[in-house]
């Protein structure tokens, strides 16, 4: 293109040589400015011209007389062409150029002008860089030369036009001068003569500030003292006229608001009804999304969450909508019309309180997803489970920016390790306290003991848990229990709820969850579906904490000694702010019990006093428990344990870590082995108290034993099964888990319960034996005086005055009764328990059987000889004190009856009889064969006692007494008896002559005949010591 043809199309501002339309820009800026444009609906009035209308032409309004000019984006013109040929000379324009180098000068204005050399921000280094940049030093150098001419050539010509036109120039601006200073003049006064030039110098400066400060405002007092402006002053061109329109602008004004009050309604009430029937029209087309507002709130009250989401497609779909019509308008360049403007207004406005209401709904739905257990309680048809999958499901379905499942696991996981922290630390307080109230009172009175220790063996197994201990102590208990199943339980627990958090987490990681969710709006949040290989094994981790936190807590419970601080709570001020509501307290232990509440009047109880007993070491036994209670609750209490460290151990992220594995068997060892040691304490002390038991009352059909053996055989079956049940935890064990963590106990766990086993047995038996010798000595004969004068046969009966059936209180029963209860204990109490001690813990007690043999033997001789040992002293006396009496020879050369000592013996020997008869019978036979020896031992002894020799007389009496005896108590005699007897005879013999004592031998059959006669004659009297048939006599 030659220079020529640029210079055309700068003129004519165009771009080509051959347009096919015209410019529109041309039409703006030839249009005049008398043309008022149309309004937008097409129903634009002429309204008629003001005659002062050229005066609101302003200078810069004035069309450039520069061709090519163009004007910027506010319509203000300017000198900067649109293009331009080289400035150094080159063939092509400087637009032209830029634009096959691939800039964009023709859309962007502001980088067009520093490549344009009229324009002020033109950049002579970025021109050569883009315009030049391949140009040799020589062509850089004609340009230069062109440059120069022309610059010279524009030069020549401006000088040419201002020395040809000075005067011209000169007469114009003298002219405007003139001009200027008579308008800006005209009806102004005459200025007053100047009094003196340096007078007017000193004071001109302060009297214009003066008169300025002064003339403030229409109410300051100089100014209503100043004169109304003249007609001529009102055109003058100053600023106190206005520069001369001061006396046209008021009457315009008025002109203008009659104009308005009289043809306004008319003129504009068409315009206005045109707007009314398009905005009515737009309203209807969009009745639907003005309905969206009110939709969304009432789905956010009803909490609708599906009508919610539906809505929220509704609206979003008219956003897109109008949208579309906006961005489709700009890129085709095309005006909207009026139905599109109101379409993306209302759009928009009606889009914005959505976009409020739901960014509203969004926090609040952030905020009940921290705290799905608060805000499940109000929820509509949701359980707890459902709630926050229900949350997280809107959350995606809305849009959101963070990932609400990763928000609501991390919450979850803050509010499982604190509440397990809350509820370990509240209930270990609450226990304390319990405790320390019980260990303050007084201890149970010993008949309550007596009838809690009797429990197994006098009722039933669904009554025996209330009647275990007392009142006091089964709410400890019960608390105890009700803690560690909160903790543990994994259905209600705090276990539970840690399985459930792991479950569901497992299910987010493994993507099961994820194809429920939604996509949300264009498929945004997609990318929510996925946890990161990070958060994955931050939700392992936590998993594992929360483990961890709960074992340590449980481990401490049983291992710790009682807890010292319980300020936890005790309140020492008295409240000064409204009470919190039940709800907003930390579920679930937070509760208003008035066995917890405390204050300044009203302090927690103070540490137990110090007794020295087993229970002071052991915060979870209740003080003065019995090990009945103990091994009841405890066992529920170590299946709660052995069942959560078994269900914690399998859990994914536990079970691949062998450090936790091993910390859930150390609990199960420690929690265990503290449990078995605090019963065993209990079991020893209740040993010790069992002697109470013993009241002497008969055992059912078992006449020769007491209620004591059953009632302590059901004691150690029960004590027995629940240690087995605490070492072995066999409900867990039972049910076969692969991950149990439960192992044997150890054989140094089992020795002390064999060693308390042992000691249970030796406290009752050695205070068995002391209740039933120690006692009042007067009472061990009282009952075997015969009457004053021992007579014949004939009146035994009615003079013998025995007590037949015996007393409770009676040394002698106790003795028999209890003589009795350790032959059962020999042969069928300690084997039973001996046989079950060895089938549940799986071992052998040969030492302890054989210690337990020897201690039951030596007591079973020690009580047999402490109830024979003062009859047969009895009997010796009486046998003694016969023989020797002055009286015993008998007076005739032939006796023919016993003495009186024979007759009081056996009568001795007949209550004796009947009393272990009715009382133990299966003594009779020892106890009787025992008193035989001692009686025959008695005849030996006294008959030595006797210093004369013996005459045949004396040698007949002293065998009819010895072998009347012999023949009465024939049924008992044994060989050491019988050696006596010979013993007896040799006596005698040593103690006659030959003389008589062959004519004892003559006197034999004689003194066969008299025994015979005698024994006939005491029949009846002496009939219970004859031999039952069926051999019952030996008993």
């Amino acid at each position: 293109m030659t220079s020529d043809q640029q210079t055309i199309l700068n003129h004519y501002n165009i771009t080509k040589r051959y347009p096919t339309a015209w410019p529109a820009e041309k039409d703006a800026s030839e249009a005049s400015e008398d043309e008022q444009p149309a309004s937008k609906t097409g129903l634009a009035h002429k309204r008629s011209k003001s005659r002062y209308s050229a005066l609101a032409r302003s200078a810069s309004d004035r069309r450039s007389l520069v061709p090519g000019t163009e004007k910027t984006g506010d319509g203000v013109e300017n000198l900067v062409q649109k293009d331009e040929p080289d400035p150094l000379g080159g063939p092509h324009s400087v637009v032209r150029i830029l634009r096959q180098k691939g800039l964009p000068v023709e859309e962007d204005q502001r980088l067009r002008n520093r490549f344009l050399l009229s324009s002020t921000t033109f950049s002579p280094t970025l021109y050569l860089s883009q315009v030049h940049s391949n140009a040799s030093t020589q062509s850089l150098l004609q340009g230069l030369e062109f440059l120069s001419k022309s610059i010279d050539q524009k030069s020549a010509s401006l000088k040419v036009l201002v020395e040809s036109n000075f005067e011209r120039f000169v007469r114009a601006k003298i002219t405007i001068d003139n001009v200027y200073a008579e308008m800006r003049n005209q009806g102004a006064e005459p200025p007053l003569p100047q009094r003196s030039q340096t007078q007017s110098r000193a004071t001109s400066k302060g009297s214009a500030h003066f008169r300025k400060s002064s003339a403030q405002g229409p109410l300051s007092p100089r100014g209503i003292d100043k004169p109304l402006p003249s007609d001529k002053k009102k055109h003058a061109l100053s600023k106190e006229s206005e520069y001369g329109v001061q006396g046209i602008k008021a009457p315009l004004v008025e002109v203008a608001v009659k104009a308005e009050e009289i043809w306004g309604p008319a003129l504009g009430g068409r315009e206005r009804e045109g707007a009314l029937r398009l905005a009515m029209a737009s309203v209807e087309r969009s009745e639907g999304i003005f309905e969206v507002g009110t939709a969304i709130a009432g789905c956010i009250k009803r909490k609708d969450y599906e009508g919610l989401v539906n809505v929220y497609r509704r609206a979003r779909k008219y956003a897109e909508e109008a949208r579309a019509v906006a961005v489709g308008a700009s890129s085709d360049r095309n005006l909207l019309d009026d139905a599109q403007i109101y379409q993306i207004v209302i759009t928009a406005r009606i889009w914005s309180g959505v976009e409020s209401q739901i960014g509203d709904f969004k926090r609040d739905v952030w905020k009940r997803l921290t705290n799905v257990e608060a805000s499940s309680a109000t929820s509509v048809g949701l359980s707890a489970a459902d709630e926050p999958m229900a949350l997280i499901k809107v959350l995606l379905e809305l849009g959101v920016e963070d990932n609400p499942i990763w928000f609501w696991l991390l919450s979850r996981y803050d509010y499982l390790k604190n509440k397990i922290t809350a509820s370990f630390e509240r209930s270990r307080v609450e226990i304390e306290i319990l405790r320390r109230r019980l260990g303050n009172a007084d201890p149970p009175p010993p008949k309550s003991v007596v009838n809690y220790l009797k429990t197994p063996g006098a009722s039933a197994s669904h009554e025996m848990a209330q009647q275990l201990d007392t009142a006091s102590i089964l709410e400890l208990w019960d608390l105890i229990h009700s803690s560690v199943s909160h903790l543990l339980s994994t259905s209600g627990g705090l276990l539970g709820e840690v399985i459930e958090f792991w479950d569901q987490a497992q299910a987010f990681i493994d993507g099961k969850t994820q194809r429920t969710l939604p996509l949300g709006p264009d498929a945004q949040s997609q990318r929510h579906h996925h946890l990161s290989p990070d958060g994955v094994m931050d939700l392992q981790n936590g998993v594992v904490e929360l483990v961890e936190i709960l074992r340590e807590s449980i481990f401490a419970f049983f291992a710790d000694p009682p807890i010292e601080d319980v300020s936890m709570l005790y309140s020492p001020l008295p409240p000064t702010t409204p009470n919190t509501p039940k709800s907003a307290v930390f579920a679930p232990w937070a509760h208003q019990d008035s066995r917890f509440q405390f204050d300044a009047n009203n302090p927690p109880p103070p540490p137990s006093p110090k007794r020295d007993e087993a229970w002071e070491g052991f915060a979870f036994w209740p003080p003065y428990a019995n090990a009945l209670s103990g091994v009841h609750y405890l066992e529920k209490v170590l299946t709660l344990v052995g069942g959560a460290a078994t269900e914690m151990a399998g859990l994914r992220p536990v079970s691949s870590s062998s450090t936790i594995q091993d910390s859930l068997k150390t609990l199960i060892n420690g929690t265990r082995e503290r449990c078995t040691n605090a019963l065993l304490a209990a079991w020893t002390r209740d040993a010790g108290m069992f002697q109470l038991v013993e009241t002497w009352e008969r055992a059912g059909e078992r006449r020769n034993l007491t209620k004591m053996p059953t009632y302590f055989l059901a004691y150690e079956n029960a004590v027995l099964a629940g240690v087995q049940k605490l070492a072995y935890i066999p409900e867990v064990t039972n049910k076969g888990s692969v991950t149990s963590v439960i192992t044997a106990p150890s054989s140094a766990m089992l020795k002390p319960v064999r060693r308390a086993f042992e000691r249970s047995i030796y406290v009752l038996l050695s205070d068995m034996v002391k209740k039933a010798i120690e006692r009042d000595p007067s009472e061990d004969v009282g009952h075997l005086q015969p009457t004053a004068n021992a007579t014949p046969p004939a009146g035994l009966t009615s003079k013998a005055g025995l007590n037949v059936e015996g007393h409770v209180e009676s040394r002698p029963i106790r003795l028999l009764l209890t003589s009795s209860n350790i032959r059962f204990f020999q042969t069928d109490l300690i084997p039973q328990l001996i046989s079950q001690f060895e089938t549940n813990f799986s071992t052998r007690l040969i030492d302890e059987i054989k210690t337990i043999k020897d201690v039951l033997a030596q007591i079973d001789e020690r009580l047999f000889g402490t109830y024979t040992k003062h009859i047969a002293d009895h009997l010796a006396s009486i046998i003694q004190t016969g023989i020797t009496s002055p009286t015993w020879v008998p007076t005739t050369d032939r006796p023919t009856e016993l003495r009186p000592y024979v007759y009081e013996a056996l009568l001795v020997l007949v209550a004796i009889h009947t009393e272990i008869l009715t009382t133990a019978p299966s003594l009779l036979h020892r106890i009787i064969s025992s008193l035989f020896e001692s009686i025959i031992l008695a005849f030996l002894s006294a008959f030595r006692a006797r210093t004369d020799r013996y005459t045949l007389a004396a040698l007949m009496q002293a065998t009819l007494d010895v072998e009347f005896v012999a023949s009465i108590l024939s049924q008992y005699t044994s060989p050491k008896a019988s050696e006596l007897q010979s013993q007896v005879y040799q006596e005698l013999d040593q103690r006659t002559d030959n003389s008589a004592r062959m004519r004892l031998q003559n006197e034999l059959p004689e003194m066969r005949a008299i025994l015979k006669k005698l024994r006939e004659g005491t029949r009846g009297e002496f009939a219970c010591f004859k031999r039952q048939k069926g051999g019952g006599g030996k008993g």
